[in-house]
């Protein structure tokens, strides 16, 4: 991992939980490219920020939803993009079962700002 993407994908991270603990879907779609791709919880490919935006905001109202990331990887492939894969711990307070996931974005730099461009949430318990 080299360092500068280290803290640029940190940075992200600090804004995507701020975001996800209000369950702001404002905020959230901000933090992502015009033409993003997007798979969340559920099947539905999501694209853009208005589909970002749809996502978030089709999510139940949890009082006090916070996420943590764990095993954090990022690498700088080009000047303009990144790779990031981590795992994801959410808190719902016990409204629902705490969901642990397998997560990895694509970072692009997009007017002059970093911006996830691929969003992909899947499951940790084995397929095959």
């Amino acid at each position: 991992m080299s360092s500068e993407a280290d803290a640029i994908v940190s940075a992200v991270i600090a804004k995507w939980c701020a975001g996800f603990a209000k369950l702001d879907a404002v905020a959230l779609s901000s933090l992502y490219a015009k033409d993003a791709f997007f798979f969340g919880s559920n099947p539905k490919l999501y694209r853009g920020r208005d589909g970002v935006a749809d996502y978030f905001n089709g999510l139940p109202r949890w009082r006090k939803p916070s996420a943590a990331f764990s095993d954090v990887q990022a690498a700088k492939t080009g000047s303009d993009l990144i790779n990031m894969a981590a795992t994801i711990a959410f808190d719902l307070a016990g409204e629902r079962d705490d969901l642990v996931v397998k997560m990895s974005w694509v970072l692009i730099r997009e007017d002059g700002d970093w911006k996830i461009v691929n969003h992909h949430a899947s499951s940790q318990a084995p397929l095959i």
